[in-house]
């Protein structure tokens, strides 16, 4: 007789199969099903949104496993800020769920690059653990090494978008060839998607033709709250 062996719920402790016990998983936050399919944000038709027709983003959609708010957000925080690399999988895997209607496949994979500086501080790079663990299982090229973060920029994190937009600008240096490319470009959180819509542009410049930013979780506003938005 075969005796299954528990781990602890990552959330809540309590024993289990998996790393979330089932109700901790089935209440994860999730996002809202009418949004607009470049940038999630929430728009009662589920089509483009008015930001992003008057101005086109580089990436072509966004794909995220959850909202950003509780318990996301510290499972998060626990993976950067307290070196909890146990998290990285488990994150990986919620995203991979969202993928599962995905009809088209990207050709490759790039993770958001971290500054020397910011990758001594921390040891390692959160989109890099996330990006390798969704290689390995869906079997799409990893390109750990294609981009790099040139400009030392301090954190987006309070920042207005515009000032977001100024703080990451000419911040990142490709010289891969991507062209006709499908890319995947991989990070933790999207709350503006000034960064990742830097970082795209870098990537067109290379040729490519389609850019899907897959990111865990995406900072949004309460449902009651939802107000006019930028890029």
């Amino acid at each position: 007789m075969q005796i299954l062996s528990l781990k602890n719920c990552v959330l809540c402790g309590i024993p289990t199969k998996q790393d979330l016990c089932e109700p901790c998983y089935n209440h994860l936050p999730q996002l809202s099903p009418n949004h607009c399919p470049i940038c999630l944000w929430p728009v009662p038709t589920a089509e483009i949104c008015g930001a992003c027709l008057t101005k086109p983003p580089a990436f072509t959609r966004t794909i995220a496993a959850l909202r950003y708010t509780f318990p996301v957000d510290a499972m998060i925080h626990a993976l950067k800020y307290q070196t909890d690399l146990a998290i990285a999988p488990i994150l990986a895997k919620s995203l991979i769920t969202g993928l599962k209607s995905t009809k088209k496949f990207p050709d490759v994979i790039i993770p958001m690059p971290l500054h020397p500086i910011r990758l001594r501080e921390r040891g390692f790079n959160q989109a890099m653990e996330i990006g390798r663990y969704l290689s390995k299982h869906m079997g799409i090229v990893l390109l750990p090494d294609s981009c790099q973060r040139i400009k030392h920029t301090p954190p987006q994190t309070g920042l207005a978008w515009k000032d977001r937009q100024k703080n990451i600008r000419k911040a990142f240096l490709c010289k891969i060839d991507l062209s006709g490319k499908h890319v995947a470009l991989v990070d933790d959180v999207m709350t503006t998607g000034a960064t990742l819509n830097e970082l795209a542009k870098v990537l067109r410049k290379q040729g490519a033709a389609e850019i899907s930013n897959w990111v865990i979780a995406r900072t949004l506003p309460e449902l009651n709250q939802i107000g006019p938005y930028t890029l």
